[in-house]
């Protein structure tokens, strides 16, 4: 099996793609050229081998980003556009929000809409607040959107290859700070569904579910507290819209204690979706109140110490489950 960093998955992912199915093709600010040329990065090397037709540049104008992929899709086009820092897509959402994601529901289904909005998200590389605020909350509050939220490099290009072929909108946001940390991919021809949550480590005292980077401080995290005798099971969601309440709820029912963890800040957060979900149809299966572990409810600083103490961490997650175990 290959080991690859997310970012070299996702290019592999769009290769297989556009090769696949000649209506594919990629815009973005600097998608061709620039900072992408770092062979570690999604679209390296993907404008020699396809061309300008298929791979183009962009003004820097996230609203008009986003309306090429809608009229695109429109048109008979399988669009994959790119937004650079996730707190951009503020200046999309005019074209996410209220063309992409409602113009299948308008048509009564008799037209689609299949486009991909690759994000840029995450904290960690000391850009500051208005590069680095997470938004999946906000994506997956608009009915029409399917957001996903890959943790590894395989789900990486698995689940981008199914929303590439996908008839609605979905927006994948990548964790810039997993483009370059390595795993493996299988060879050959493979998806990862849309919509389906995956058990990364079983256990039976407590459930942690999560998504993006924060798989890997769950699963961390879950090594040292076996140590102690305590069993974590960790849910990579994957998807958040639609969510896998199936496999939610039946880890919640096993185990009986729930810790959400996520980047994003608390209030408003997914975390708030997830506890709704498990108080509505597993209550009586909690053995103790469930735990948020959340960033806080501040922009994300730039400065790197400060930085570091936004984001959730292991020691944070291990004193949430030792106060409900």
């Amino acid at each position: 099996m290959q080991q690859l960093g997310m970012g070299q998955a996702i290019n592999q992912g769009l290769r297989e793609e556009m090769e696949r199915d000649a209506a594919v093709f990629l815009a973005g600010e600097g998608v061709g050229v620039g900072i992408h040329a770092s062979p570690m990065l999604p679209t390296a090397g993907l404008l020699d081998t396809f061309g300008p037709k298929r791979v183009r540049d962009t003004p820097v104008s996230e609203a008009a980003i986003a309306g090429l992929a809608v009229g695109a899709a429109e048109a008979g086009l399988r669009p994959v556009v790119e937004i650079m820092f996730a707190p951009f897509l503020t200046l999309a959402s005019d074209m996410i929000v209220n063309h992409a994601a409602k113009l299948r529901y308008l048509s009564g289904g008799k037209s689609s809409f299949p486009l991909v909005v690759r994000v840029k998200a995450g904290a960690g590389f000391g850009a500051g607040c208005q590069h680095s605020h997470n938004l999946e909350a906000w994506l997956a509050h608009c009915p029409g959107l399917k957001v996903v939220m890959p943790s590894t490099p395989a789900d990486a290009k698995g689940l981008l290859k199914s929303a590439i072929r996908d008839p609605n909108p979905v927006v994948m946001l990548e964790d810039m700070l997993l483009y370059f940390q390595p795993g493996p991919v299988p060879e050959g021809e493979y998806l990862t569904p849309i919509g389906q949550a995956e058990i990364k480590r079983p256990g039976r005292d407590v459930t942690v579910v999560t998504w993006s980077k924060m798989v890997g401080v769950a699963l961390r995290a879950a090594d040292q507290l076996a140590a102690d005798g305590i069993e974590v099971e960790v849910v990579d969601l994957r998807t958040l819209a639609p969510l896998d309440t199936a496999t939610l709820l039946a880890s919640v029912r096993r185990t009986g204690r729930l810790v959400v963890l996520h980047e994003a800040n608390r209030t408003g957060g997914f975390a708030g979706e997830i506890a709704a979900v498990v108080l509505e149809e597993a209550l009586a299966s909690l053995k103790a109140p469930l735990r948020r572990v959340c960033g806080p409810d501040i922009p994300v600083p730039a400065s790197p110490p400060l930085e570091r103490w936004y984001i959730p961490n292991e020691e944070r997650l291990m004193a949430a489950v030792r106060d409900i175990v």
